[in-house]
């Protein structure tokens, strides 16, 4: 049997495929009220047919798919057991206690600016925007509703923070990858992103300032607050060592105890909690981790806040981030990415060009293979030697990387950020998006210094005259 030669896939044939997605994304999810699984599903079906007829035999495009699959399975595994930390942690009482003392303290004049602070200082600490936002985050939801403030403003307050500090946390993998694909050192990485990064949380503080201002002047709810304050003391025992927990997982990470094991003590510490404080019995707890808590106080706003968590919530984000990883994988192997890439790099010519450049082929990226890390090292090897030949430190790159590919990932639905932070928060990515300040203004920022050179370091004159591959 005669094998058909394997040739480039055509640039229009790569569009092709993306066109596809983007129709299907937009008719299941805006006309037939369905979800993004479908559509990934039928893209990826679309983009290996083709696969095959440009020569591409299956087992290198199903390598394709376990290839990229298995990069983010890390994330995969933290994101179960994350379920199961928001299942304990509500069931011992660690999440309503936080809530409790929250509503006690926190105004909401302060309240959103407290909010992206603590995330960012919890991320920081932990390298985590997830474990961010589904521990502390839940509970600071649960006090900002309790004050009056829309749950979609407090979502963005919260992922502002979680993003600042998993960028700028060395103990993030986003924040290791990121330099390691551009060749740059780890803390030049950090410190050379503070010139980003940094300008972007100062204005998200003031611009989450200027909303706290709407709603310091309203006057306080009281009896909805006490309501839920005897609520939550009726149906939990309310303790401060309840809040050992999170800080002991903190620690743990901030001692290097690696991420997975870290968390597992997590919930384990919840399910004993469950146990000592709240009197749960090993089936409740089982059950707690498994399947989630179910709050039945009957006060509405509890009832919802707390009905969350467990290993099964996270199988609906777990089975969107594989079919999106399986879709992403195939494009990447079969060079559609590369190809679409090329197209963009043609029009990129001044350091102010190739940085807009890095910032689309992040954010196609991330809206084209659904995975933060895919965001990173694509662009990371495409645009490595571009930098180096334009006489542009690594470090550079590392930051374009981070702050629009890391920042971006949330904002996008069927992305492992996205979807993640839908499941644990329980609002959609466009609902919060317009709050998400840090989100959108830390790419402007980037671009801005791209076109202007502020910040931009050269190559020591010694490394210009090199090639791309000696540096």
């Amino acid at each position: 049997m005669k094998v058909k030669a394997q040739r480039k896939i055509t640039f229009w044939e790569a569009m092709g495929v993306i066109l596809f997605l983007i129709a299907s994304l937009i008719g299941t999810l805006s006309f037939f009220g369905g979800d993004p699984h479908m559509p990934l599903l039928a893209s990826g079906v679309v983009a290996s047919i083709v696969a095959v007829r440009a020569g591409y035999k299956w087992e290198v495009i199903e390598e394709g798919i376990l290839e990229t699959i298995k990069m983010a399975m890390q994330s995969v595994l933290i994101l179960m057991v994350i379920g199961c930390i928001i299942g304990t942690w509500i069931l011992s009482g660690v999440v309503p206690t936080m809530i409790f003392y929250g509503l006690k303290i926190i105004s909401p004049g302060i309240f959103l600016v407290a909010t992206c602070l603590i995330c960012s200082i919890v991320s920081i600490a932990t390298g985590s925007s997830w474990t961010t936002a589904g521990t502390v985050g839940i509970a600071l939801l649960g006090v900002g509703t309790g004050l009056g403030i829309p749950p979609k403003i407090i979502a963005g307050a919260i992922i502002s923070g979680a993003y600042f500090g998993d960028k700028m946390s060395p103990l993030s993998d986003t924040t290791n990858l990121a330099p390691a694909m551009a060749g740059a050192k780890l803390f030049d990485h950090i410190k050379h992103m503070i010139y980003t990064t940094g300008p972007s949380l100062i204005i998200s503080l003031v611009l989450f300032g200027i909303l706290g201002i709407k709603y310091a002047g309203k006057e306080l709810d009281v009896a909805s607050i006490n309501l839920l304050l005897d609520t939550l003391g009726g149906k939990f025992t309310i303790n401060p060592l309840l809040l050992l927990p999170p800080i002991l997982v903190i620690l743990m990470v901030v001692f290097k105890v690696p991420a997975l094991p870290g968390l597992i003590g997590g919930t384990v510490l919840g399910g004993i909690f469950a146990a000592i404080f709240q009197g749960a019995g090993m089936s409740a707890i089982i059950e707690a981790a498994h399947y989630g808590y179910v709050s039945e106080t009957g006060v509405e706003a509890i009832d919802n806040l707390l009905t969350r968590g467990g290993l099964s919530s996270m199988m609906w984000t777990v089975s969107l981030i594989i079919i999106a990883l399986s879709f992403g994988g195939i494009m990447e192997k079969t060079g559609m990415l590369q190809v679409i890439a090329e197209k963009i790099l043609r029009l990129a010519h001044s350091t102010g060009s190739i940085v807009l450049a890095t910032f689309f082929t992040c954010i196609f990226c991330n809206l084209a293979t659904g995975d933060q890390y895919l965001s990173l090292v694509i662009p990371g090897r495409m645009y490595k030697d571009v930098f180096a030949e334009k006489g542009l430190a690594p470090k550079n790159l590392s930051r374009c990387l981070e702050d629009f590919g890391t920042i971006t990932s949330p904002l996008v639905p069927w992305n492992t950020c996205g979807a993640f932070m839908t499941t644990a928060l329980g609002i959609h990515p466009f609902v919060y998006l317009p709050y998400a300040f840090l989100n959108l203004i830390n790419p402007m920022i980037s671009i801005f210094y791209g076109y202007t050179g502020i910040t931009m370091e050269k190559l020591p004159p010694s490394e210009q005259n090199q090639s791309p591959k000696e540096i």
